[in-house]
C-alpha cells in the first residue's frame, strides 16, 4: 500500500508520443477491469465453470499487478522491464494452459495433459528469457529463440491435433467451440510474442526491427488481447453451457 501511494505521488509526466508508457497504462487498467468482471461473475455458474472463470480472473489480476510495476519501471528507468515481464509470463502462461485442461475435464481429460502443456510453456518461457536477457550476443538470441519456438509449436500441435483436440471433439457443444477459439488465440494471438522477441533481439531476422515495431508495444498489446480474450472465451463458454441446460 505504501508503494502504491508513493507511486501516485511520484507520477511522472508522460510524453504524448510515449506509446510504450501508454500501452503499459492501458494494459494495466484493462486487465484490472477484466479481473473485477471475472471475479464478480464467477458465482453465476456451477462449480465446473466457476473454477475456469476464477483462473481467468487470477491471470488478469497477476498481469495487472505486474503491469503496474512495469509501467513505473519504464517511467523511471526508461528501459524494457524484461525481468518483470517474464516473471508475469511464467505465472500466467501456465495458467492459460490450465484453462485447456479445465474445460476438457468434462470429456475425461487427465492431469497428464495439463502437466504436459505447463511443462512446454515453462520451457518456452525459460529459453525465451535466456535469449532475450542472458545470452544476448552472437547467435545466442536466435538459438534460444529456436528452442522456445519448438516448445511453442509443441503446444500448438497438442491442442490442434493431439489428445486435446480429440477430447474437445468428444465433448462437443460449448466445450468444443471454446476449445477451437482458444486454439486460435494460441496460434494467432501468441504469434505476436515471437514478433516482439525478434524486434528486441539481434539475429538473422533483423528485418523485423526495420519495420518500426517496438518490442514493448507489441508485447503489451498482445498481453491485453490474449489474457483478457482467453478469459472472455471461457466466460462465453460458461454462458453457452448454462443456456444449454436451461
Amino acid at each position: 500500500m505504501v508503494h502504491f501511494l508513493n507511486s501516485i505521488s511520484l507520477v511522472s509526466k508522460m510524453a504524448t508520443d510515449d506509446y510504450v508508457g501508454f500501452t503499459f497504462f492501458v494494459g494495466c487498467m484493462a486487465m484490472m477491469a477484466a479481473s473485477a468482471f471475472f471475479f464478480f461473475s464467477m458465482n453465476d455458474f456451477d462449480r465446473k465453470w466457476k473454477t475456469s472463470i476464477l483462473i481467468s480472473g487470477i491471470i488478469t489480476f497477476i498481469a495487472a499487478v505486474h503491469y503496474w510495476y512495469m509501467r513505473d519501471y519504464w517511467a523511471v528507468v526508461g528501459e524494457s522491464p524484461t525481468f518483470f515481464r517474464y516473471v508475469d509470463w511464467v505465472l500466467t502462461v501456465p495458467l492459460m494452459c490450465v484453462e485447456f485442461y479445465l474445460i476438457l475435464k468434462v470429456a475425461g481429460a487427465k492431469p497428464s495433459l495439463m502437466w504436459k502443456l505447463i511443462l512446454a510453456s515453462v520451457v518456452m518461457l525459460v529459453t525465451g528469457y535466456a535469449g532475450e536477457a542472458i545470452f544476448t550476443t552472437g547467435t545466442g538470441p536466435a538459438l534460444w529463440g529456436f528452442f522456445s519456438g519448438v516448445a511453442y509449436f509443441y503446444i500448438v500441435y497438442e491442442i490442434w491435433f493431439g489428445s486435446a483436440k480429440k477430447l474437445a471433439e468428444s465433448a462437443g457443444g460449448a466445450v468444443l467451440k471454446a476449445h477451437k477459439t482458444l486454439c486460435w488465440f494460441v496460434l494467432v494471438g501468441w504469434a505476436i510474442y515471437p514478433l516482439g522477441y525478434m524486434a528486441g533481439t539481434p539475429g538473422w531476422y533483423d528485418a523485423v526491427g526495420t519495420w518500426g515495431l517496438n518490442m514493448d508495444v507489441i508485447y503489451n498489446i498482445g498481453d491485453a488481447i490474449n489474457k483478457i480474450g482467453f478469459g472472455l472465451v471461457v466466460y462465453a463458454a460458461a454462458v453457452a453451457s448454462k443456456s444449454e441446460k436451461a
